[in-house]
């Protein structure tokens, strides 16, 4: 789900300056675009962060910013370098979004602050700047996909940590027999229903914009998962959950099924 055109600079064709004479916002744009297309990346950010002082509302020099700070950083890494790396593409990505910005500027710049805010497991900021992706551009099926998403792992690892804490197998059915079983189906259900059902209502929008979406469906299945396991007190709408959730399966397969023939037969 990384967002597209990531690694991607504006090319312009333009004159080599040298950079001792370098005196506008555009010929340190120019200068920034240069030394990154040679990997001098510290040396790109130096002229892009000049280019902003020059023009603080020049919107190229802050979406090249965000894009090297989103280039270097590394999902699921902690450390306080990562994060600020995190925190300073989310910084420039949203001057692009308060600044006069093209549609595809802005739609680029809502689902990268919103991946960001994913891996960095916040939900509700992840949500809002998808929701705001899918708002600029309604016929791009992948911010529903990743709306859908966001609800499933929002509701995953809590779900299973409260249930290893009452020593519940992975593959056992929470029980409304067992009162303490009892207890953490109804937390649970308070707090992730309404969750898992927008998840689910994204993650439809997203197969209908594109029929063959395979992981979609694959979250399809997941987050129908977890609606049943918060079923306890109703075995028969359990069953149909999951009966639903086998075959999202098998959709997804019967789709990568054929997309790997459709790729084999034009080789």
């Amino acid at each position: 789900m990384k967002p597209k055109g990531w690694v991607l600079l504006s090319i312009f064709l333009l004159p080599v300056l040298n950079p001792a004479y370098a005196q506008t916002c555009e010929q340190e744009l120019q200068l920034g675009v240069a030394a990154y297309k040679n990997a001098r990346y510290e040396q790109a950010i130096e002229h892009f962060h000049k280019a902003a002082q020059l023009d603080p509302n020049n919107i190229n020099a802050h979406f090249h910013l965000a894009i090297i700070s989103l280039s270097r950083y590394i999902p699921g890494v902690d450390t306080p370098d990562n994060i600020a790396e995190a925190d300073h593409a989310i910084a420039e990505y949203q001057k692009v979004l308060d600044l006069d910005a093209s549609n595809e500027q802005r739609v680029d710049s809502s689902n990268a602050i919103a991946y960001l805010y994913l891996n960095m497991k916040f939900w509700d900021d992840a949500r809002k700047y998808y929701q705001m992706a899918s708002d600029l551009d309604p016929n791009d099926p992948e911010p529903f996909f990743s709306l859908g998403v966001v609800a499933w792992a929002q509701c995953y690892q809590p779900r299973m940590e409260a249930r290893a804490r009452l020593g519940i197998e992975p593959h056992e059915q929470m029980s409304a027999n067992n009162p303490e079983q009892k207890n953490l189906c109804q937390e649970l259900r308070a707090k992730n229903w309404s969750v898992i059902e927008d998840g689910i209502s994204k993650l439809d929008k997203a197969i209908r914009l594109r029929p063959d979406y395979d992981d979609a469906m694959a979250y399809m299945n997941l987050t129908y998962r977890e609606r049943a396991d918060l079923e306890c007190e109703d075995p028969a709408a359990r069953s149909r959950d999951l009966k639903v959730a086998d075959a999202w399966v098998d959709k997804a397969l019967a789709v990568r099924k054929a997309k790997a023939e459709r790729v084999a037969a034009a080789k």
